[in-house]
């Protein structure tokens, strides 16, 4: 296959340090745990966490006489898939055998998808940054291909001082696995790449994406270059768990190669593994190429055939992704572009969001969202899922500020109160006395007070009219902060002159 590089070189990208100008060229192979309550070719349960072993059927054991059979919700969620990244469904696709042995392999081979996979050529729009002016720059990654294959199982190597133990509860497990064209130029346009990736397959519910827990690994190629020149030889990092490793891989990947080619050297292509402790990437071995596999089409399996119509359904029922929403929370709310993109980042932040936003301004409730509750979680280090306050208790915060009972620096206070205590903001107002003063009458007098009090004060914010402000934050913090802030702003300049 020949691969065509239509990017022009960007210097923004040379890897600096090198004694000459290098372009990383990087591609990623996704393994991404397909959603499904049972297996790729039997009924076995995917449930994670369970007891060793206990997670196998006759056929993922590969008995004798065993024979798989196609798993339809899997072929579902990987047609899903397809049309969630643009791609090109193939109406007809086959199965085949890559042989290869492992101990968690218990039939020998794996059955895969080669030349004819379920999913073509599709794109992937990424927003990289921002960058320290807060902008973000849009780069379109190719996808290559999409297809499904089984997983192997685990082998554990520290359960026991002289022995190997082998797990085969994942054996079996359908992965879809997604191959990007070499379109990406640098570490952050992978991780930005791979956080797409991982966003949409999450909006499309066909995989959860919980790299820690192994339902999503990235395989990642690096190569370098000379600006504009062929490609050079590529290793593959195998299997990394983690967007921030993967930055880390492809950051020092990048230098040994470049290191080793300006002293005189070759690159050999080989498969490598990344140690996160040390930072570091090491051999693990040579680099294998698809005839090493001897693939041929699975005998057990007729070819994966389905209709248009069939296609058709899938796409009427999917749910609306990333870049929809993103594009119409700017267009109807009027968000920024980094609001929105931090709001539709994950699904679960964004129905939070538009749960508190409906029926009110949507600034208000994005400001809220991503200031307040994300700040807090991100604080506390917790999840979303348990945060104690619901769209419905910062709804009521945001209300009762457009309708000036409360002021901003009070509603903060009341969000404080709501997060350990719970309860309604309405009635943790009422009951704890934190209603805004709005009576001119005795913010007035609170004015007078802080003037007579401060004739220095006076004196001088005749000549710096930003003096103001301080008479403004004396006379909140009088009043505990109830007072109506634009009031006491209002009723300050006209007491000193200031129009």
């Amino acid at each position: 296959m020949t691969i065509i590089d239509t990017r022009t070189p960007d210097p923004k990208r040379f890897i600096p340090g090198a004694k000459d100008d290098w372009e990383v060229i990087i591609g990623m192979e996704v393994h991404a745990q397909v959603t499904s309550e049972s297996k790729l070719f039997s009924g076995a349960s995917t449930r994670f966490g369970a007891e060793p072993n206990s997670n196998v059927s006759l056929v993922d054991a590969a008995m004798p006489g065993m024979l798989p059979v196609i798993n339809e919700e899997c072929v579902a969620q990987a047609v899903r898939t397809g049309l969630g990244l643009k791609a090109q469904i193939n109406l007809r696709s086959v199965f085949d055998r890559k042989n290869y042995f492992y101990p968690d392999l218990p039939q020998g081979y794996q059955i895969s998808q080669y030349k004819d996979p379920i999913v073509g050529e599709g794109t992937v729009s990424v927003a990289v940054g921002p960058d320290k002016a807060g902008e973000f720059e849009e780069i379109e990654v190719g996808i290559e291909r999409l297809h499904l294959e089984q997983d192997a199982g685990k082998s554990l190597h520290d359960q026991h001082p002289t022995m190997s133990f082998v797990d085969l509860n994942r054996t079996g497990v359908a992965l879809m696995e997604i191959v990007s064209k070499p379109d990406l130029r640098s570490a952050d346009e992978a991780k930005a790449y791979l956080t797409k990736l991982r966003t949409i397959l999450r909006y499309l519910g066909t995989c959860d994406g919980n790299m820690e827990q192994g339902s999503m690994r990235a395989d990642v190629n690096v190569s370098v270059r000379k600006p504009g020149g062929d490609f050079g030889t590529r290793c593959e990092i195998k299997n990394v768990n983690s967007i921030r490793f993967v930055g880390q891989a492809i950051e020092h990947e990048a230098r040994r190669q470049i290191a080793i080619l300006e002293d005189g050297g070759a690159i050999d292509q080989e498969t490598r593994l990344f140690d996160p402790s040390k930072g570091e990437t090491r051999s693990m071995r040579t680099k294998e190429d698809a005839h090493d596999y001897r693939y041929f089409p699975d005998p057990d399996l007729l070819p994966l055939e389905f209709s248009q119509e069939y296609v058709d359904g899938l796409a009427a029922g999917l749910p609306e992704l990333p870049d929809d929403k993103l594009a119409r929370l700017k267009a109807d709310m009027g968000l920024s572009a980094y609001d929105a993109a931090v709001l539709v980042s994950e699904k679960a932040i964004a129905d939070y969001f538009e749960a508190t936003a409906e029926g009110r301004d949507g600034k208000t409730a994005a400001n809220w969202v991503i200031n307040n509750l994300l700040g807090k979680l991100n604080e506390t280090g917790m999840e979303l899922e348990d945060a104690p306050v619901t769209p419905g208790q910062i709804g009521s915060i945001i209300d009762l500020i457009a309708d000036g009972t409360i002021s901003g620096k009070i509603a903060k206070d009341v969000f404080e109160i709501v997060w350990e205590e719970g309860g309604d903001p309405g009635q943790v107002v009422e009951e704890r006395g934190l209603k805004q003063v709005t009576d001119t009458g005795a913010i007035e007098a609170e004015v007078d007070k802080v003037i007579a009090a401060n004739p220095d004060k006076v004196a001088q914010a005749k000549e710096k009219p930003n003096l103001a402000g301080w008479f403004v934050g004396q006379v909140m913090k009088a009043t505990g902060g109830k007072a109506n802030p634009q009031a006491v702003q209002a009723l300050v300049r006209e007491k000193l002159g200031l129009g």
